[in-house]
């Protein structure tokens, strides 16, 4: 991997810090973007050859800057990680139009600014890179509960991956995606709580149906999803295209 340059988008924190610290152990120069500053900066303390930049998904001329500018500053951009996203747990009927609205905002509408941004900057300078979207297991069923609008954002995007996939074949560019299940993030801490007040039930007894729903017996991690994210980004995986890779102990088999 050496000489290659990856971007994470929200890796300040969870699954997209821990993609961007594997990836630099495979040799990445990696850009480390967060929509907050000192999260970012705070990552790059404890990622080798990393580089913090603020990005906010939804901005797609934001996007389009911070890709371009990972090639004039450290010579290529051979992999994006979407990996950016929120939720919000609630019931199908209390979801309001803002929250609707934020929801896809970010992970629907910045996955595709963000590939829209990697695959432009990817053509314009012949690079045959790759592109991988972090969606989720919510993203193959709609069993999930009180995520009714994460669950609809997180389907488009396993749509646009392979979309995505097909238009920038002719370019050399693999798009990918991955699904991971219970993953213990400070996102996943705050369902967790969400999903006890609305259960009616303790934060203890959620966690225990979580686990009883994964074969393997425990939560995921987010170095779980990550090293599935360092496959996807290595040469390993230069006949995968349009894919979506369930990450998640069997919690969710298709």
């Amino acid at each position: 991997m050496k000489g290659k340059v990856s971007l994470v988008t929200g890796a300040g924190s969870g699954i997209g810090r821990a993609i961007a610290y594997e990836l630099s152990m495979r040799g990445f120069e990696v850009v480390v973007t967060d929509i907050n500053a000192a999260s970012a900066e705070s990552a790059c303390e404890l990622i080798p050859n990393s580089h913090p930049m603020v990005l906010d998904v939804t901005n797609p001329e934001q996007c389009m800057k911070v890709a371009n500018q990972a090639v004039e500053n450290y010579g290529s951009l051979d992999v994006w990680v979407s990996n950016a996203g929120i939720s919000k747990m609630q019931k199908f009927l209390q979801v309001s139009p803002s929250d609707l609205i934020k929801t896809f905002e970010v992970n629907t509408f910045g996955t595709f600014y963000c590939g829209q941004a990697a695959a432009q900057t990817m053509i314009n300078n012949k690079i045959k890179g790759k592109i991988i979207n972090i969606a989720s297991m919510a993203a193959k069923q709609g069993k999930a509960p009180f995520l009714s609008d994460y669950i609809a954002s997180k389907f488009a995007v396993l749509g646009l991956t392979q979309a995505m996939a097909v238009e920038l074949a002719p370019y050399g560019i693999l798009v990918n995606s991955i699904c991971p299940g219970f993953v213990e993030t400070p996102m996943q801490k705050r369902e967790l709580e969400w999903e006890a007040q609305l259960r009616g039930c303790t934060p203890e007894e959620v966690m225990k149906i979580w686990i009883d729903d994964t074969p393997l017996k425990r939560v995921e991690t987010p170095e779980d999803v990550a090293k599935v994210a360092a496959f996807l980004a290595s040469e390993d995986s230069n006949f995968l295209t349009g894919e979506s890779i369930s990450v998640n102990g069997g919690a969710f088999m298709d």
